[in-house]
């Protein structure tokens, strides 16, 4: 595993790109980056804090969370907001996101301020539907993380990381789901964050706690655990020509000082499943 990005405070929300590299926030500090084939970071949105999800958009820019669900301008910055919190009482702002097939946004919403102390409070899951509306489709989720569709785009997985499980739902053709039920627990000191899904169906999944990717068969048994060098996993991301290459990024949490945070990458032995680009109207 070789460590190719390090001197960050929260990496969260990897997104390859296949013409440009990899895309990262950083959470505490603010801003996301750019990892690009050959190895050199640059700036891409500056200054943003509090991003833990992103995905393409099929315009060129870039959707991002936090205060508000917005499409970024990759080439002048101008900022088109998608969703906002005025449109969902007692939240607080958006953690991760996905897409699916048809370009729709899933994201989870928060009820309080996870960096604040504040007592957590469950928010809810949403979808960003092609024409701008929004629909709310599962509540009682304490702190949103990854999300990711099976290869059939017939199950949506969703980490909890207060609950501390994955759920899944049942996914409609209309972009609604079916009620939540428990996939799997990584265990109740563990805290599962971002995820993806692999084209064998396999779900992969950052420990936050436990310096680790998890990898699930579909049925939910345990498949193998992928040890990281530092303990705050917060997110994957498959990647490259093949989608082999495996990309996993860290908080500093437990590490040598404060801004360690760092991007790791390995190879994968199964590819994983592109991003969708979002068309969600701008």
């Amino acid at each position: 595993m070789q460590r190719v990005a390090t001197g960050y405070g929260l990496i969260e929300g990897p997104v390859w790109d296949p013409q440009r590299g990899l895309y990262f926030s950083d959470v505490m500090n603010g801003g996301v980056f750019l990892l690009d084939r050959a190895g050199e970071v640059s700036t891409a949105v500056p200054k943003r804090r509090g991003i833990g999800g992103m995905a393409l958009h099929e315009s060129g820019g870039i959707v991002v969370g936090g205060r508000d669900i917005a499409c970024v301008s990759l080439t002048d910055g101008t900022t088109k907001p998608l969703l906002s919190l005025d449109a969902i009482p007692g939240a607080t702002g958006f953690n991760d996101l996905t897409t699916d097939a048809a370009g729709r946004i899933y994201v989870g919403s928060l009820a309080f301020r996870v960096f604040g102390g504040e007592t957590p409070k469950p928010g809810h899951l949403h979808v960003i539907d092609l024409d701008g509306s929004m629909r709310t489709l599962s509540d009682g989720v304490l702190l949103t993380n990854g999300l990711g569709f099976s290869p059939d785009g017939k199950l949506l997985y969703h980490c909890d990381a207060r609950g501390p499980y994955v759920r899944v739902y049942d996914a409609k053709p209309d972009g609604s789901v079916g009620p939540w039920r428990k996939f799997v627990s990584l265990g109740d000191d563990k805290v599962p964050d971002g995820l993806k899904v692999a084209q064998d169906g396999s779900v992969w999944v950052a420990d936050a706690h436990g310096g680790r990717v998890a990898v699930f068969n579909p049925d939910g048994s345990h498949r193998q655990d992928i040890a990281v060098p530092l303990p705050m996993v917060t997110s994957l991301c498959f990647a490259g020509d093949d989608l082999r290459d495996l990309y996993i990024v860290t908080g500093s949490r437990g590490g040598p000082h404060e801004n360690c945070g760092s991007i790791f990458k390995t190879r994968a032995d199964v590819p994983g499943m592109p991003l969708p680009l979002a068309k969600v109207a701008l």
